[in-house]
């Protein structure tokens, strides 16, 4: 028989029994499924991480000088109690990054932990839980932020201590809905402010808003609020590549500032968001492990099930067996035939896995904050593996019905 008569012959066995070759295929259906489902959610958030969650908190290009690392989680007790020892953050160290860095883009100083969430109230409106932030002038642009209306803080709100903000999007909307809010006056923390600018949106991460938020010059907001614990210098640089040598610049400038000596331990930390993308890509990296041995049981019973429904199908056409040897179909003729109707049988739970996947992922990614990117690797393992559970777990079934014969297959009712 040619391959084409081969796989047709195959389609056609299989669309006679749909309702038992779809229950047959459940296992591989749902393994395959969960395989592209949570690949491709894995994948998006990789990408969504590394190129807008740090992005968001520190900035395209941008790297931070800090009393205290960016970390996930919690410092163990003798890492914190070393990070309270180190000085803080301050002006002169700010100035001292801007004269070792002059190719930087923006150099900003803001407040930092901790951070105050404060009632924000205009006319008889009042919106709770907003992020109240401390900042300099070039902060904005560190940050990359465009005005929807108004105008930005500059450098002489923050040296004449001015009380006025700029507020974020949600802001804006929640709390003057169709008025302008430039011009006019809110109430933070018992004091008043006059509204300069609306910074434009920058959408959501996670679920978590990133227009929430109000930005009072630093004079102005440490004069409300105190100083805090941390105060960060976020550095802009033209270009990626321009990073790394922006650092050790910064670096430099630090040591000096802070006297330290060659070999002494630095008590400051100069970073990009790299550890919080680490830490995402480590995490992926234990699922990525699990995975595997997940899919792999329910492949595992896929398979089983699909070598006992051709075993049962072998006893069920013994007697078309002794008719095709009797008319001179050879053992191969038969073995092809019958491992043919296995490949195509896991191939088409594979495709229908794989189709369901991209459905749950998108669904997924429609109904809830986790982004979706289906991979082409994702898409050909698990049709490779349909394939090769078909080729595994139908060469006994078809190498049983080889070997039958004719005589007494023929024989068989």
């Amino acid at each position: 028989m040619r391959f084409t008569d081969v796989i047709l012959a195959a389609i056609g066995e299989i669309r006679a029994n749909e309702l038992r070759s779809f229950f047959t295929l459940l296992g591989i259906i749902v393994s395959v499924t969960f395989l592209v489902a949570v690949v491709a959610i894995i994948q998006g958030m990789n990408a969504y991480v590394t190129e807008n969650l740090a992005g968001a908190l520190i900035g395209q290009n941008s790297f931070q000088v800090r009393r205290s690392p960016l970390q996930v989680g919690l410092f163990d007790d003798e890492e914190y109690r070393r990070i309270q020892k180190r000085p803080r953050i301050t002006e002169d160290d700010a100035k001292a990054v801007i004269e070792a860095v002059p190719d930087a883009v923006a150099i900003s100083l803001q407040s930092g932990w901790p951070t105050p969430m404060a009632d924000v109230a205009w006319s008889d409106r009042t919106l709770g839980d907003v992020a109240v932030f401390g900042v300099t002038a070039p902060y904005q642009v560190v940050q990359d932020y465009s005005f929807a209306s108004g105008r930005p803080l500059s450098d002489l709100d923050v040296r004449e201590r001015r009380p006025v903000a700029v507020v974020g999007a949600d802001v804006a909307e929640k709390l003057f809905e169709k008025t302008n809010p430039v011009g006019r006056e809110i109430r933070i923390h018992g004091s008043h402010f006059t509204v300069i600018g609306v910074v434009a949106r920058k959408g959501r991460v996670l679920g978590q808003s990133f227009d929430g938020f109000a930005l009072l010059p630093l004079t102005t907001f440490e004069s409300l609020y105190g100083r805090r614990k941390t105060t960060t210098v976020s550095v802009k640089m033209a270009s990626a590549d321009d990073v790394a040598g922006g650092m050790a610049l910064a670096d430099g400038a630090m040591r000096m500032a802070h006297r330290l000596r060659p070999g002494q331990e630095s008590d400051y930390t100069i970073e990009t968001a790299d550890a919080l993308v680490a830490f995402w890509r480590n995490l992926t990296r234990i699922l990525f492990a699990v995975i595997p041995a997940m899919v792999a049981i329910g492949i595992v019973v896929g398979g089983i099930v699909i070598m006992n429904i051709m075993l049962m199908s072998v006893s069920e056409r013994t007697r078309e067996i002794g008719v095709r040897k009797a008319l001179g179909a050879t053992r191969r003729d038969i073995r092809r035939q019958f491992l043919a109707e296995a490949i195509v049988l896991a191939t088409a739970g594979g495709l229908m896995g794989v189709a369901a996947g991209w459905g749950l992922a998108t669904l997924i990614a429609f109904a809830s904050p986790l982004p979706a990117r289906i991979s082409t690797w994702s898409v050909s393992l698990a049709l490779a593996l349909g394939a090769g559970v078909g080729v595994i777990f139908g060469v006994y079934p078809a190498s049983r019905a080889a070997r039958l014969d004719p005589i007494a297959a023929l024989r068989a009712e």
